[in-house]
């Protein structure tokens, strides 16, 4: 471990804390193709918001660079891009792909690459490594080796940071697996698991979020049926929990880039092997579905009031795909506002930790500013941030004295018949 030299490439939600802890123990590089990503670094800012300008500073002995030389003479190549999925649903792997590239470009011979994006099992070995052996020359567990070791970053999460959340390792070959699980020993406090093939720790991955869509799907049906029946979910799954085995979890929109892009990857590759994966493939469709479904429960509760829904004010709380975060790739949010105009509804945006420039260039929508009380139709809380729990029932204030208030994240404590629960 005294020799080595780390380049973390994409410094996302993912790449940037892991450099950062690589960085407080090894010479390490944090490489990205955004110029201005990187001169926001140096200046110790982090728009996601995932690290502190305090945190920056105590990794010493990192750097950043948008420059393929400067991370030339590194030996250990870890590799944190994205993998989302393109307008079919189908895999996109042109990051990973473009990341092999590079890694093909400035490999040398003994060297260690280590990827971290989600993948279906079976990528890193068929789809990327050969990739890296075309640009390079070199030869796969000769010349070079790889790892895998799956990100479990949570965003917006203080209290699980990287070093914190245990890490599943994997190697190309018996003494690489143990290298890769050692190097991540160094830095992850609450241990690794070291498993037994790369494609294990690859289906390890998917599977965590994947189980977790099928139960968050199983919870949005049965709102769907209890809604038919005038019976509020959220009282239903209170009442459950207190069955020691129940797995508490609430209904509502299915967006990120995990819960809501991954299942699509193992979808793929079980249908390239012959299998489909029916419950998989259903739960992402009722989920999917979520927004159509949040639309028609407002616009009933609207009707239900006299209210006349072509042209109605429509306020949305939240635009993030999940609570105290700025992110909002894959966010679901987008799919209420497109169902909620579909009707004739003129929808206003709120959203304190949403960058307005960067919500316009992935969506084209707009954020209004500041909040106005008494003019909204409706107003729909989407998303739990600190600021709407801290306004509790204040929140109703924004709407007019008949206004609809369709509160899915349980923020609101009044017994308003004005108010729409999941």
């Amino acid at each position: 471990m005294e020799n080595v030299k780390i380049a973390v490439i994409g410094l996302g939600y993912v790449g940037l804390p892991l450099a950062i802890e690589f960085g407080k123990k090894f010479s390490t590089v944090g490489f990205d193709i955004k110029e201005n990503r990187i001169q926001q670094l140096d200046d110790g800012v982090d728009i996601t918001r995932e690290v502190t300008r305090e945190d920056l500073n105590s990794a010493a002995a990192l750097s950043f660079t948008c420059n393929e030389e400067g991370i030339r003479d590194a030996n250990v190549y870890i590799v944190t891009v994205p993998t989302p999925i393109d307008d079919h649903r189908q895999p996109d792997l042109t990051p990973l792909i473009k990341a092999s590239e590079l890694l093909g470009r400035v490999i040398s011979k003994g060297d260690v690459v280590i990827y971290e994006s989600t993948v279906y099992p079976g990528a890193t070995e068929e789809d990327c490594i050969p990739v890296v052996e075309r640009v390079s020359g070199l030869v796969f567990n000769k010349d070079f080796y790889a790892g895998y070791s799956p990100e479990r970053i949570n965003p917006g999460d203080k209290a699980r940071p990287v070093s914190k959340i245990m890490k599943v390792t994997s190697g190309s070959t018996p003494e690489i697996a143990e290298f890769v699980d050692q190097l991540y020993k160094s830095i992850i406090v609450a241990g690794t698991f070291k498993a037994s093939s790369i494609r294990v720790a690859e289906a390890s991955k998917i599977i965590e979020n994947t189980q977790r869509d099928v139960n968050i799907a199983l919870v949005n049906e049965l709102s769907m049926i209890f809604s038919q029946m005038g019976i509020c979910t959220a009282d239903v799954i209170e009442a459950a929990s207190t069955k020691w085995n129940f797995i508490k979890l609430q209904p509502g929109l299915v967006g990120g880039h995990c819960i809501g892009v991954d299942p699509y990857y193992l979808v793929h590759k079980s249908m390239s092997v012959g299998h489909i994966p029916d419950i998989i493939r259903r739960s992402r469709e009722i989920n999917d579905g979520m927004a159509r479904f949040v639309a028609s429960k407002l616009v009933k509760a609207m009707i239900k009031e006299k209210h006349v829904v072509s042209g109605a004010k429509v306020l949305i709380l939240g635009v993030t795909f999940k609570e105290n975060c700025p992110d909002i790739r894959n966010t679901k949010v987008v799919d209420l506002v497109k169902e909620l105009e579909s009707y004739g509804i003129d929808v206003e945006l709120y959203d304190p930790w949403v960058d307005e420039d960067e919500l316009f260039c992935e969506y084209g929508l707009k954020l209004t500013r500041e909040l106005s009380q008494g003019v909204y139709d409706a107003v729909v809380a989407a998303v739990k941030h600190e600021q709407f729990v801290s306004m509790g029932d204040d929140v109703l204030k924004l709407g007019k004295p008949e206004a609809v208030c369709l509160d899915m994240k349980g923020i609101l404590q009044s017994n308003s018949s004005n108010i729409v629960r999941m």
